[in-house]
């Protein structure tokens, strides 16, 4: 804070607040926020029907439990000052960032994450850990999914049979399903719905759950039934692709070089303008956070940052397929945290 010459960092709704001091507040209408000076106590402003949530050691930080006809905003604000150089937290909700410069005269805002952002990158131990049993817990239930029937249930069906295994596998909860079937699977983050799996078809699953807040993220194709040549042709592409983004991602390499690795195995093979997407997305308490594999990001990749590896193939209104890792750049390599088979897995 001193260095980016910040007064007061302000963290409310998202991963930051329990990231720095072990509390998650519940998104409401009800303010929720940490007022973290560049020097002295920490106080967490929280409604007071909330307070017995709060469960962290006490001696982090001060609780102000405000009643409900008291002015949350108007606490936090006597705490921040006039003039004040504000970090806020990026997922803060609008109005009360507008409420804020509406009561503290001269305060300039910044987000959080020019700080915050770049502490979170690379993880700890603890967190490392976290993420490897979040990634095993995926892969139990990836594993699984080989031997169930997809012909004749619909998508939702077996989202809610996926969702259900990704808690009975390890996970505290479980943080969303994707089932893209047919012509659905071109869609890279479909909405699971009533279309019935039949033989022929493509079927991207796309889950992940967490564990004590740190989250699992893979992606495995099926076919239902023997796949056409055209879909066995474009994944063996795939496979390759996905092969040299692990390889290639290491400490010292630029997150961008990543991309720019699978993208060309794709694009010599002839369907770069169905790679819609970027190559990987970092992960921890947020499902998507920083670091980014993608064009126009140099950041050099270090020990510590877990992120994903997902390229994907995507034919509008005929079929779609990805596969997806999550891995860690650790002092010895890369550490896969899923090692499933990468195949095209046929199902009934």
């Amino acid at each position: 804070m001193a260095d980016a010459d910040v007064d007061v960092v302000l963290l409310s709704v998202g991963a930051d607040l329990p990231w720095l001091i072990g509390y998650e507040a519940m998104p409401s209408e009800r303010l929720t926020m940490a007022v973290v000076p560049q020097s002295g106590d920490i106080h967490l402003v929280v409604p007071e029907l909330e307070a017995p949530r709060v469960t962290v050691a006490d001696d982090l930080f001060e609780v102000v439990a405000w009643h409900e006809t008291e002015d949350p905003l108007g606490l936090v604000a006597d705490s921040v000052g006039g003039g004040a150089t504000v970090a806020l937290g990026d997922q803060t909700w609008a109005r009360f960032a507008i409420g804020l410069q509406d009561r503290v005269a001269g305060i300039r805002l910044q987000t959080a994450s020019r700080m915050l952002g770049e502490l979170r990158l690379r993880k700890d131990s603890v967190e490392i850990d976290m993420l490897r049993t979040a990634g095993a817990a995926a892969d139990t239930v990836s594993a699984a999914l080989a031997g169930e029937r997809f012909s004749g249930r619909t998508e939702r069906q077996l989202a809610a049979s996926i969702a259900e295994a990704t808690v009975a596998a390890g996970h505290d909860k479980a943080a969303f399903t994707i089932v893209a079937s047919g012509p659905n699977a071109a869609s890279p983050h479909h909405e699971p719905g009533d279309r019935a799996m039949q033989r022929g078809d493509v079927v991207v699953v796309d889950f992940g759950g967490s564990v004590r807040g740190y989250h699992s993220d893979t992606t495995r194709t099926f076919a239902v039934g023997d796949p056409p040549d055209d879909v066995a042709e474009a994944f063996e592409v795939l496979v390759e692709a996905q092969r040299v983004g692990r390889k290639t991602a290491e400490a010292g390499v630029a997150a961008e070089e990543v991309d720019a690795a699978t993208r060309t195995v794709i694009d010599d093979a002839g369907y770069g303008k169905y790679f819609i997407h970027r190559t990987g997305h970092g992960i921890g308490l947020d499902v998507h956070e920083d670091p980014y594999l993608v064009v126009g990001n140099d950041t050099a990749l270090e020990e510590g940052m877990a992120f994903s590896i997902e390229p994907g193939i995507y034919k509008p209104g005929r079929w779609g397929m990805r596969i997806e890792d999550i891995v860690v750049v650790t002092s010895e390599g890369l550490e896969a945290l899923n090692n499933t088979d990468r195949s095209l897995v046929v199902v009934g």
